[in-house]
């Protein structure tokens, strides 16, 4: 089998340029609004502003709710570190962390498989 040929060579550059750019740019375009889930959840309550940050007043679901054990991640909440205006930056680092465990994955299966297999023969 032949190695890669300068058009596919091509196709991946401008993949990867495309999956940037989503993960990077469109980011900023997503809506800071809380989902359905969050919306659901916050129903019976009001958010508010204290000097100790947000607070809960009223009756919701979302009064129980707990910390994810990952929710001190570098990438937790969409952004870096939990700072404000890095959800860019987290989405393309995702990318880049995605893309590399996958390729690994995908090269480890596929060496795997071309190793010839010996036979036994009684």
């Amino acid at each position: 089998m032949t190695g890669p040929t300068r058009r596919s060579w091509w196709f991946w550059i401008g993949f990867a340029l495309v999956t940037l750019v989503v993960a990077g740019g469109v980011s900023y375009l997503a809506s800071s609004s809380p989902d359905g889930l969050d919306s659901a959840t916050l129903q019976g309550c009001e958010v508010v502003e204290t000097a100790d940050g947000e607070e809960l007043r009223g009756d919701c679901i979302a009064q129980h709710a707990r910390d994810h054990a990952l929710a001190g991640s570098p990438l937790a909440d969409y952004a870096l570190g939990g700072r404000d205006g890095t959800g860019g930056l987290a989405g393309v680092l995702g990318v880049v962390v995605t893309v590399v465990v996958a390729g690994g994955a995908f090269w480890s299966i596929a060496r795997s498989r071309a190793k010839p297999k010996s036979t036994v023969r009684d």
